[in-house]
């Protein structure tokens, strides 16, 4: 439920931006674009609410929906005050490239990296794949950030809107089913061994 309120915001930036955006190169920053600020200014707005509905329902403050929303109230105020659009077109970038180097930071500092900091009381896993998952997640981060930069600096503004909302649910996606992938194998169903050690009837 909270992952699929996290991808409000980026789907009424996506909305208000086709409503309103014209095509304009990255190249082209000196050329002001009402679509791209009108959207950020939207993304800021939805951002904020959607951090303090989740923190509501969950009775507590969501640390990683915190720092997503900070990042997108800095870099999009950077946007409007500057208007220019290259602000919330990096915010992308810096925030997966930071989760990526706070990642590889806990898999050297402490006994537990973050994964299992986050996951460790939920479920239990040997060392080796919590640091597979760790490297999972940080690569992850690493690609995510680095294709933002590629697309926002190859392809028009518009084309770079509609990859952030369509890479943003695949990339999630496609994380999740690794993550599963990588976990599952290593989850033993309880009482997996019951019907071994049941008694055999016998024939009347």
């Amino acid at each position: 439920m909270k992952q699929l309120l996290e991808f409000i915001p980026l789907i009424l930036f996506f909305t208000t931006y086709q409503m309103n955006g014209q095509t304009v190169s990255i190249a082209d920053w000196s050329h002001t674009v009402d679509g791209i600020f009108s959207a950020t200014a939207v993304l800021m707005i939805s951002s904020l609410l959607v951090w303090a509905l989740v923190s509501l329902v969950a009775k507590a403050n969501d640390r990683r929906l915190m720092w997503m929303t900070i990042a997108v109230v800095v870099f999009g105020a950077a946007t409007l005050l500057l208007r220019d659009q290259r602000f919330i077109q990096w915010k992308p970038t810096v925030f997966n490239w930071t989760l990526a180097a706070v990642f590889i930071a806990s898999q050297f500092l402490g006994e537990k990296n973050l994964l299992q900091r986050m996951l460790g009381q939920q479920i239990t896993l040997p060392a080796r794949t919590w640091k597979q998952l760790n490297g999972l997640w940080v690569t992850n981060f690493a690609v995510v950030g680095a294709l933002n930069l590629f697309v926002a600096y190859r392809y028009e503004e518009a084309f770079w809107v509609s990859y952030k909302l369509y890479s943003s649910i695949g990339f999630t996606v496609l994380l999740m089913l690794l993550t599963v992938a990588l976990v599952a194998p290593q989850l033993k169903p309880e009482n997996d061994d019951t019907a071994d050690r049941e008694p055999l009837r016998r024939s009347p």
